[in-house]
């Protein structure tokens, strides 16, 4: 099930990134364990027949550079402008994630994007992680599901 997760998270990062950010060059690898203070934690909450959340890091580097290909304009920080944008971001992939599960008949709703680092100690059974490599920089992504009971 790790894998049927993974696929579409993998495929909807890279088509929002392509079309949002007009990336290309974009490449996944193992998630190393990653917490830094320099980083959004935006958590997308799940909720249906599975339930959850995703965390996606961005680092402020990252996140600067796609608010800087998004808006065209030079970010030097983090404001709200940026966490606001870095956030839809987030929620556009995880809405997409789940229309490719529904195609397969595992239906799901996101709630908004709520800022902050994740909880640890929550047991789960469906948990993979990835980083997303691109040009502008790495994306974490922490999926951390459950079946619904």
């Amino acid at each position: 099930m790790n894998d049927n997760l993974y696929s579409p998270f993998l495929e909807a990062t890279r088509n929002v990134f392509h079309l949002m950010l007009d990336l290309s060059d974009i490449s996944d690898r193992p998630a190393e364990s990653f917490l830094s203070d320099n980083e959004l934690n935006i958590s997308i909450g799940v909720i249906g027949e599975l339930t959850g959340e995703v965390i996606y890091r961005f680092p402020h580097e990252t996140s600067l550079g796609m608010v800087n290909i998004m808006s065209g304009m030079e970010m030097d920080s983090v404001d709200d402008f940026v966490t606001s944008a870095i956030s839809e971001i987030a929620n556009i992939i995880s809405g997409n994630v789940l229309t490719m599960l529904a195609e397969k008949n595992l239906n799901c709703d996101i709630l908004p994007p709520v800022l902050g680092k994740p909880e640890d100690g929550k047991v789960y059974s469906l948990r993979t992680a990835c980083c997303i490599s691109t040009s502008v920089g790495d994306v974490y992504l922490d999926i951390r599901l459950n079946p619904a009971a």
